[in-house]
């Protein structure tokens, strides 16, 4: 028993086999004689150690080196280092810290550390013993060990330290980083290059790229750098999102004559290439990596190959994977990926199947590829489909596919699939123990995507309302904002857009937050609030204004009534795509200014951009509103000739509404007549509306009866059938429409109007009397209508739809929502500024006619914006002319 006892005090604890508990091999290693009985696991080890004859004393070989290897198991480390004590070989005591470490029991190996004397060579196993750590990704462990071998006296090395840096870096931890690097100085180990790259690489996974930098520049004042120091700066930037200066370090990491770039170095700056879709510096580095002989190592051609195809060069990523000797499913994926991504849907669905036929493995990030491509491409139904086939092939789907399966659902508004996946997502993601918090608020900002995207804004409130203020990330507040902002509730949008800015734990806006915004903005007209969010994205600068964030401002500014801002931002713009082209033409149109939006066309053509059917249906739209007829039928004539752009049904309704409003109903019929394709309701409902600007009754109803059979539930078509026959004074036949609309249960929108004030946005629906300044509202629009009678207005009671006398209809007339916000808007604002109004609807042709009147007799320029265009009315004209 004293062995025992002494072995309790010098080891980490007896063997678990006791002779109270077991006849093991303990009883002959204190000498006992009984017959061993080895368990099954431990006979191969326990042979060596003794003899299976019974009748002799068995024999305890001495421990050796070789003896320390052959254990595989801790119960077999613990034995060998009982018999290390029993016969005091305090020399093998470095030797059984290795085997601990094979056998997975570092915390075994650390007490056996503890005991020893410090010395320099064994520091080797603390390196051993963190290094194991790091392998493992026991990084707080990593940091224990090496503030534990400190204070038994041992001192780190040249090798400590570059694990200690990873293990901060990969945590990461900037603070107890910088403290290491401390140390590193006051021991005099700054000038080791393997210590400072590791040091590089740490700050810049801790996002500290001016840390970084420094520590490389010291690097290469000192003459020490490698290939490896520019590997760790290169992908410092890399990692931290700056690819800019990324590219810049690695030209002049190649312009160095003593570097020469390495396999790493290519893998490391072709994700910034694709990132920035910087293909033609990309192709570059592809030329250097096939002169240096780099191209042949797989993960050089996998990266070549998915730079390409994230530069949307699909071509030439089939090139390089067609040549690569060596494939693994990363190649495969690349290829499948890219092709999804641009829309090639039969190219990576042929890849897809290839990869089947070759019986290479599908993983999930294949299926999730294709799912994402699917879903990026508004094909919703189509993600639904490989989804299906991924579960049937047994392949678990994880965060990535069930994201973009959900983003497929949101695209196409299929609410009942969405639900489906939500469910599954609760039974395998959100409610399993241990799972990674950042994967299950992916998941739910996926689900709040997709209910508001269906519509469903109430749910997807709630779902937002159920998450913790402080683990609400910036996609969290940009999908609920998003949501509002596309379905029509956009002041609630602009509400928590405020409540982001203003919340306690500050979570700074991106750019698609800031483009929901705009949306919102967009809009309500509301021209002071996208005028503030406008300042917010110079002041932050947005990667000096994103290109979608300028082309919402553009936007913004146009639905807003100031279409010469929107000019501004475009001509600041140093990017531009088709949309900005499109968003300003669009703005021209809107206000009137056809010549405006033909002059941009001109100008988009000779910088190079190529026009397609948006860009015709909002040029033949600008004809349209400004009265273009002769211009508007060349352009729509050249489409398919000179720009190969057949004409779809939208560009036809496009020419209906301009033949119809300049009142041309014969020709407007007859193209209807010649169409390529049936028709669709946007095209009656333009034949409708051009029988109501020009009264044709029979025409009108042969319109209202084709959009009947094509079960259009659109209440606009009943309002402009009603105008229509109101203005023959044909009250039954009106009655008969309101009859039909009840029947088939569809409700006419209430007209609401609002318009901006001193103190906020006012709204006003027809007859309103809830605003607290009402009274004096009603008082000087009685004035006004008073002034303008004199003047010769007389009210045009067609528009009152109601079968009583004139003198009736003028006082219903005079409560309508647009004259209200205008008797607001003069009791508001400042002298001389504008009055900007918005509704919902089109404006009543009285009330444009009053307002024309009332422009005579104030100094306010009133810039009206209905569903359909901009009307600035000033001095009595307005900018529409009489095409609206």
């Amino acid at each position: 028993m004293a062995c025992v006892q002494q072995i309790k005090i010098l080891g980490i604890g007896t063997c678990p086999f006791s002779p109270q508990t077991s006849s093991m091999p303990l009883s002959f290693f204190l000498g006992i004689k009984l017959k061993p009985k080895p368990s099954l696991v431990l006979k191969p080890f326990t042979t060596f150690f003794f003899s299976t004859n019974t009748t002799t004393t068995p024999t305890i070989p001495l421990i050796t080196n070789t003896l320390l290897k052959q254990c595989k198991t801790l119960i077999q480390a613990k034995l060998v280092h009982q018999q290390i004590l029993v016969q005091g070989l305090a020399d093998m005591a470095t030797y059984l810290i290795g085997t601990y470490i094979a056998c997975e029991a570092p915390m075994h190996a650390t007490k056996v550390l503890e005991r020893l004397v410090p010395s320099q060579p064994t520091v080797y196993w603390w390196n051993a013993l963190i290094r194991h750590a790091v392998r493992l990704g026991f990084l707080e462990d990593v940091l224990g060990l090496y503030r534990k071998m400190q204070r038994f006296g041992w001192k780190p090395d040249h090798y400590t330290f570059p694990f200690v840096f990873k293990a901060c870096g990969n945590l990461p931890s900037f603070r107890r980083g910088a403290s290491v690097h401390a140390v590193v100085c006051a021991n005099g180990f700054e000038s080791n290059v393997f210590v400072c790259n590791a040091m590089v690489a740490m700050y810049g996974r801790c996002g500290m790229l001016d840390d970084a930098h420094q520590v490389f520049d010291e690097l290469c004042v000192r003459g020490i750098g490698d290939v490896v120091s520019w590997n760790s700066i290169v992908a410092a930037y890399v990692q931290g999102g700056n690819k800019k200066n990324a590219l810049k370090m690695f030209t002049r990491m190649a312009d160095d004559h003593r570097i020469c770039p390495d396999v790493v170095s290519i893998v490391n700056i072709l994700p910034a290439c694709a990132s920035l879709s910087a293909w033609l510096q990309g192709k570059e580095i592809h030329g250097f990596a096939v002169r240096n002989g780099l191209v042949e190592d797989v993960f050089v051609g996998n990266a070549v190959v998915d730079m390409y195809a994230k530069c949307g060069m699909m071509d030439e990523a089939n090139k390089v994977f067609e040549r690569m000797m060596v494939k693994d499913v990363v190649s495969w994926n690349a290829m499948v990926t890219g092709y999804s991504q641009i829309g090639r849907f039969e190219d990576a669905l042929a890849l897809f199947e290839k990869m089947r036929e070759e019986k290479i493995e599908l993983n999930v990030v294949t299926w999730s590829a294709v799912i994402a491509g699917y879903a990026q491409r508004d094909h919703g139904y189509e993600a639904l489909d490989v989804f299906r086939q991924m579960q049937f092939c047994g392949s678990e789907p994880n965060v990535v596919t069930l994201v973009s399966l959900l983003s497929g659902c949101a695209s196409v508004g299929t609410l009942l699939h969405g639900k489906e996946t939500h469910c599954y997502t609760i039974k395998r993601i959100l409610n399993v123990d241990g799972n990674d918090p950042g994967d299950d608020l992916m998941i739910i900002n996926g689900l709040i995507d997709m209910y508001a995207k269906c519509k469903s804004v109430k749910v997807a409130r709630m779902m937002f309302d159920s998450i913790a203020t402080k683990e609400k990330n910036v996609v969290t507040w940009t999908v609920m904002i998003g949501g509002y902002a596309q379905h029509g509730e956009a002041n609630d949008a602009l509400e928590l857009f405020s409540k982001m800015l203003g919340q306690e734990i500050f979570i700074k806006p991106n750019a698609f937050t800031i483009a929901c915004a705009l949306m919102a903005c967009s809009r309500l007209a509301a021209l002071r609030l996208g005028k503030q969010i406008h300042c917010y994205v110079l002041r932050n600068q947005y990667e000096s204004m994103v290109v979608f964030v300028a082309n919402c401002l553009i936007d913004m500014y146009s639905k807003s009534g100031d279409v010469d801002a929107a000019q501004v931002v475009f001509d600041n713009m140093k990017q531009r795509n088709a949309v900005s082209w499109t968003s300003l033409m669009t703005g021209y149109g809107m206000h009137g200014c056809g010549e405006d939006a033909l002059r941009v066309f001109d100008e988009m053509r000779r910088a190079g951009w190529m026009p397609d059917g948006v860009t015709f249906v909002v040029v033949l739209y600008a004809c349209s509103h400004t009265g273009m007829v002769e211009k508007g039928m060349k352009y729509f004539n050249s489409m398919s000739d000179e720009y190969g752009v057949d004409p779809g049904v939208e560009h036809y309704a496009c020419m209906v509404d301009l033949l119809g409003r300049a009142g041309r109903l014969d020709e407007a019929q007859k193209l209807i007549e010649g169409m390529p394709m049936e028709p669709t309701p946007i095209v009656w409902v333009a034949l409708l509306s051009a029988c109501r600007l020009h009264p044709n009754i029979e025409l009108g109803e042969h319109a209202a009866n084709r959009l009947l059979e094509l079960e259009s539930e659109n209440d606009g078509s009943y309002t402009l059938l009603s105008n229509i026959y109101a203005n023959a004074r044909r009250w039954k036949d009106v009655a008969r429409i309101r009859s039909l609309m009840r029947h088939t249960r569809i409700k006419k929108r209430p007209g609401c109007s609002w318009v901006e004030g001193k103190k906020g946005t006012a709204a006003f629906f027809v007859g309103d009397r809830s605003h607290p300044l009402s009274q004096q509202i009603y008082k000087i629009l009685g004035d006004l209508i008073l002034r303008i009678k004199a003047m010769g207005y007389v009210p045009e009671t067609s528009f009152a739809l109601h079968d009583v006398d004139d003198e009736e209809k003028g006082d219903l007339l005079f409560e309508h929502s647009e004259k209200l916000a205008l008797a607001y808007g003069i009791l508001t604002s400042p002298a001389g500024a504008p009055i900007r109004i918005t509704k919902n609807l089109r404006v009543c042709g009285d009330c444009h006619t009053a307002i024309c009147y009332i422009s005579m007799i104030i100094d306010h320029e009133i810039i009206l914006r209905d569903s359909s265009r901009f009307h600035h009315i000033k001095k009595g004209s307005c900018s529409c002319k009489g095409y609206w």
